[in-house]
Order: structure tokens, then C-alpha cells, then sequence
């Protein structure tokens, strides 16, 4: 079977890394529109589609996908919140994701984000391009012996913490499901929500999106949370109320905010739209709060979660081209 793959949503990385393997037997060909219900047409005479996390597949899709002949969904990502799973299984269209790339990688850049929030790196470097060498609204304050909050313990929720620990932080932890032998190890402290939201100096989001997570930063958790307190989120746009977070921006409750991710980012992140003017009318009002930082989905985009996720996608592909189960723990359905 030579194997024929449609990827959507196309970055010039993510050509980088998966173009070599189209040269050995297999057929990708490399769109850059999303797909979606205006462009699944696209997906001709293909076996498969990549995608990422902005492509939607809804149940008219899939089945248009079905009738195209598609038989997998190769999701390039580790969330899966845009496919209709029960769907998919009901057409007979298998699903695969990338789900461990690289946890050091959104980590590293959840550290990243609150380090530069807090000691105002960014505005100080925009200030020093323009000869401004003044300090004045450049204090922070010292990470070391402030309590951090971390919502989910999973591989990044674990990784985080372990940072912050480094950094001589106080972490308290919630998670459905707790690990305590890792907790012990690295003397950090399960606690329900309400007294991770009261005592956190820091708050920082690891949880996958649920109907019991959406939104689960909304006026209530917000009015629980100690006044100032920092908010990150590297995780998923939806857990938190965007117009509930402006509120509280304004009233002094949250003290800083550091977001990778948005809940209405799909045709905004990945995008280029500085030629034109910012239709979201809640995102245009988080960027112009001084103690807001937001980066456009990028804590994934390292060397090392680019190789990995295009080897487990190009692992899964073959297998579907040679009939072999695709590799344990990433098929959806």
C-alpha cells in the first residue's frame, strides 16, 4: 500500500520535520488551510489526515472524510477536544495522537512565561530598544518561599512543580487522581481546590479540558484565589472565562496573567494578522492590561516535541499502510 496522507494546518516546521519521510514511499501532501466543513473537499484520494489542534472535525466532516475513503485521523497533538470521537468510532475512522512529546518542553515554557511576568522582562526590553533605561514599574517579587498552586499532575503539571520546587517555592497540588509517592519525593502537597486557590501565590494550569474543567477559572474560583495572585495557563484555552479573568484584571484580584492558550484562539493563534485589525474584541482587551503576557500557543514548539511528534505520527501512519495496531496508548478510537 503506498500510503497517502493530507496534513492541514501546515507551518513550515512542521514541513521541516515531516517532509524527509515523504520521501521514502509515501505521498504527503502539505495544505495550509485548516480543515474544516468549507475545505474537507481537499482531502482527495488520500488514506489519512494529519491535523492539528485548530482543525475541526465534527461529525459532518468525519463523515465526508468516510466517504473520501479516509481511515485515519492523525491528530499531531496530544489534545483531542476538536474531534468527534464517538463519531469517528461510528464511521469506522480510527484515531491516533502524539500524546507525551515533549512534557520539558511546556514546562520549561510555563516557567518561562511567569519568570518573565513577574520581573517585567518583556516590558523592559521593549523600554531598552527605545533608550528607556528607567526602572520605575519593573518590580517583581522573589519566587523563593511564595506557595505555587498546580492544577493537574500529570508529566507537565509534575515537571512544573519539580521547577518551581527548585526555585525554593512552596507547591501545593491537586489532581484527581494524586500521586503521592511522586509528591512525597519531591515534598510537595496535595490539597483540595478551595485551599490551593486560597493560599497560591502562583496559580498554574495542567489539566486536560472536561466538561468538569471548562471554565473551571470563572468569578467564583477567581473571588477564592488570594488577591494578586499570577495565573498561568499552558494547557487549554477554555478553562478559564475570559470576560470573568477582565474583571478581575481590573479589580486588582488577579495580579498577573501569563496565557499560552486562549478559548476562542482558533483563527487567531498560528495566524499573521498584524496587517489588519484584531477582530476578538476580549482578546484585544487582555492585551492592553500591562500585567498581561500572552505567547500564541508556542510552549510545544521545540527541536526535541517536533521530532517526537512527527515520529509518532509517522510511526502510526505506517502501521495503518501495513495493517499493524497502531502504538500503544494513542488511538482515540
Amino acid at each position: 500500500m503506498s500510503l497517502r496522507v493530507a496534513f492541514f494546518d501546515t507551518k513550515p516546521y512542521d514541513r521541516e520535520h515531516f517532509e524527509p519521510a515523504g520521501l521514502d514511499g509515501r505521498k504527503f501532501h502539505f495544505l495550509e488551510h485548516r480543515l474544516g466543513p468549507n475545505t474537507v473537499a481537499t482531502a482527495r484520494e488520500v488514506d489519512a489526515v494529519c491535523v492539528f489542534v485548530n482543525d475541526r472535525l465534527d461529525r459532518p466532516v468525519l463523515a465526508q472524510l468516510r466517504a473520501a475513503g479516509v481511515k485515519l485521523v492523525a491528530l499531531r497533538c496530544a489534545g483531542f477536544n476538536n474531534v468527534d470521537l464517538a463519531a469517528a468510532k461510528e464511521l469506522g475512522i480510527a484515531v491516533t495522537r502524539v500524546p507525551a512529546y515533549s512534557p520539558h518542553a511546556v514546562a520549561e515554557h510555563t516557567v518561562a512565561l511567569l519568570l518573565t511576568l513577574n520581573r517585567r522582562i518583556h516590558r523592559a526590553h521593549s523600554r531598552v530598544r527605545e533608550l528607556n533605561f528607567s526602572l520605575n514599574g519593573l518590580v517583581g517579587f522573589d519566587l523563593h518561599g511564595k506557595a505555587a498552586g498546580i492544577v493537574g499532575t500529570g508529566r507537565i503539571g509534575r515537571l512544573t512543580a519539580e521547577i518551581l520546587r527548585g526555585f525554593g517555592m512552596r507547591v501545593l497540588a491537586y489532581d484527581v487522581q494524586p500521586d503521592t509517592a511522586w509528591a512525597a519525593a519531591h515534598s510537595v502537597t496535595y490539597a483540595p481546590l478551595d485551599r490551593l486557590f486560597a493560599e497560591s501565590d502562583v496559580l498554574s494550569l495542567h489539566t486536560p479540558l472536561t466538561p468538569q474543567t471548562q471554565r473551571l477559572i470563572n468569578a467564583t474560583t477567581l473571588g477564592q484565589m488570594k488577591r494578586g495572585v499570577y495565573l498561568v495557563n499552558t494547557s487549554r484555552g477554555k478553562l478559564i472565562d475570559t470576560a470573568a479573568l477582565i474583571h478581575a484584571l481590573k479589580s486588582g484580584q488577579v495580579g498577573g496573567v501569563a496565557l499560552d492558550v486562549y478559548e476562542e484562539e482558533e483563527g487567531i493563534f498560528f495566524e499573521d494578522h498584524s496587517g489588519g485589525m484584531l477582530q476578538d474584541d476580549t482578546l484585544s482587551r487582555l492585551l492592553t492590561f500591562p500585567n498581561v503576557l500572552i505567547t500564541s500557543h508556542q510552549a510545544f514548539l521545540t527541536r526535541e516535541a517536533l521530532t517526537e511528534i512527527a515520529r509518532v505520527t509517522i510511526e502510526n501512519l505506517d502501521r495503518l499502510a501495513t495493517g499493524q495496531p497502531y502504538l500503544e496508548g494513542t488511538q482515540l478510537a
